[in-house]
């Protein structure tokens, strides 16, 4: 067995162990009871502990943000199960060294009954062939696959991958966690040999600054202890903001927090106001927020606030993301600017977005009654003799460009679940909307036939 490990050994980084580790690794849990958070996924009897617990360990994703505990959680499997496990990066492994690895798996669970689990750091960076590699193995049971990501599953992992896997939502951790975690990383002993004491309010302010990552919590606080001065005991907020610089510009409890201030954007923009659009969103940027997360809601924006009334909103929000994600930071932040001020200005409708939860909510809570017969497809014989495309009337046979035939089900007719206002092209679309319902109705009313030939399709 011996000779089979060495394989795997082989394709693992060689690194001397460091005598002065991080202060995020000295903390890093040894033991599920260790773990601060994730309560929902590691609490007594749920999923995920009753199967590190009895060494059942099924492939998974585990899919989280930053510094939420995904690596912690894969080395405390490596320590409990007896399964051989081997971690590697997708960042440096090719596909010929994956094939070779999977390979030995195989052959220890044929010849010795080893079980092999393969835990693949950032498996996001994999391209499909080499996610593909991983598929048979998967299937047949030679391994079984441990992956980690920050990215979501649905997009970054093979469909065909990701059904033979389950995925475990890791969340990012609650600020009252992060400062439990950093008031047990001050009494450590890498800590305090410093001598740096911190008071309530400067662990809370490092806390509050982390976004959810206990590792940047961690590493903050290392690098307030080895810079601060004794002779400030106990540091304060102030101190720490004057050390970490930038980072005090996060959401701290003296300002508005995340989900409050992507509100206070999103509301600025629906109330037109320029100049609040434009601070609250220099003020997530200098916070150190996602470009992209801002593109995607200013996106929402523009199809939720604004819709017909300015069609061209939606256009440049897609392109102010697309800028964003070509040019990167501090450039896109221009891109944004313009963006999110060409949303306060324009024209304001949330007649889309009101149709579409009416519509939703009669979906929902409605008898949603079968497609009327005129409308169906009839791609066979079968179905045409049932009726389905029968007395369809082709709109483009009538001069109007509307035909007299009923599109909605008896029972929802005269139902308007899309009420144009009078903002922007709005006014022109109620108008056009206003005038092809009054054609349908005159249309009905003298039983007018269709002109040419009829199209059934």
């Amino acid at each position: 067995m011996s000779d089979n490990r060495s394989l795997f050994e082989d394709l693992q980084p060689k690194r001397r162990p460091r005598e002065d580790p991080p202060l995020a690794e000295l903390m890093r849990p040894e033991a599920l009871d260790q773990i601060v958070g994730m309560d929902e996924i590691l609490g007594a009897g749920k999923f995920l502990r009753k199967a590190i617990e009895n060494d059942r360990i099924p492939s998974m994703i585990l899919w989280g943000p930053p510094g939420s505990g995904k690596t912690t959680v894969a080395r405390i499997i490596a320590r409990t199960s007896k399964s051989l496990f081997v971690p590697f990066s997708a960042v440096n492994t090719g596909i010929k060294e994956i094939k070779a690895l999977m390979e030995e798996a195989r052959k220890l669970r044929d010849a010795a009954a080893q079980r092999t689990i393969v835990f693949i750091d950032e498996i996001h960076r994999f391209n499909r062939a080499q996610q593909d590699a991983f598929l048979p193995y998967v299937e047949s049971g030679d391994i079984t696959l441990i992956g980690a990501t920050t990215e979501n599953p649905s997009f970054e992992i093979n469909s065909a991958l990701l059904s033979r896997t389950k995925v475990v939502v890791i969340p990012a951790l609650e600020r009252s966690e992060i400062l439990e975690i950093v008031r047990r990383a001050s009494e450590n002993a890498g800590v305090s040999k410093h001598g740096i004491v911190l008071s309530d309010e400067a662990m809370d302010f490092i806390a509050a600054t982390s976004a959810g990552d206990a590792r940047a919590a961690l590493n903050s606080l290392q690098l307030v202890v080895e810079t601060a001065s004794r002779e400030r005991n106990p540091v304060d907020a102030k101190a720490i903001r004057e050390i970490l610089q930038r980072r005090s510009l996060m959401y701290d409890k003296s300002g508005e927090e995340h989900y409050n201030i992507i509100s206070a954007l999103h509301k600025s923009i629906r109330n037109s106001d320029a100049d609040a659009t434009m601070y609250w969103l220099v003020r997530m940027l200098e916070g150190g927020e996602d470009p992209l997360y801002i593109a995607r809601r200013l996106v929402r924006a523009a199809a939720e606030d604004i819709g017909l009334a300015d069609p061209e909103a939606l256009r440049l929000a897609v392109a102010a993301k697309d800028a964003v994600h070509f040019i990167g930071m501090p450039e896109g932040g221009i891109a944004l600017a313009e963006l999110a001020v060409y949303l306060a200005q324009a024209p304001k409708s949330n007649a889309i977005y009101s149709g579409y939860e009416s519509a939703r909510h009669e979906v929902r809570e409605g008898d949603n009654p079968p497609v009327p017969p005129q409308i169906r497809n009839a791609p066979t014989s079968l179905m045409k003799n049932l009726g389905y495309g029968k007395n369809y009337d082709y709109a483009h046979n009538h001069e109007e460009q509307t035909a007299p035939m009923d599109c909605l089900p008896e029972s929802l007719l005269g139902r308007r679940f899309y009420e144009p206002k009078s903002a922007g092209r709005e006014k022109e679309i109620r108008e056009r909307l206003e005038h092809f319902r009054t054609v349908r109705d005159a249309m009905k009313s003298e039983g007018r036939v269709i002109k040419g030939k009829k199209k059934t399709e």
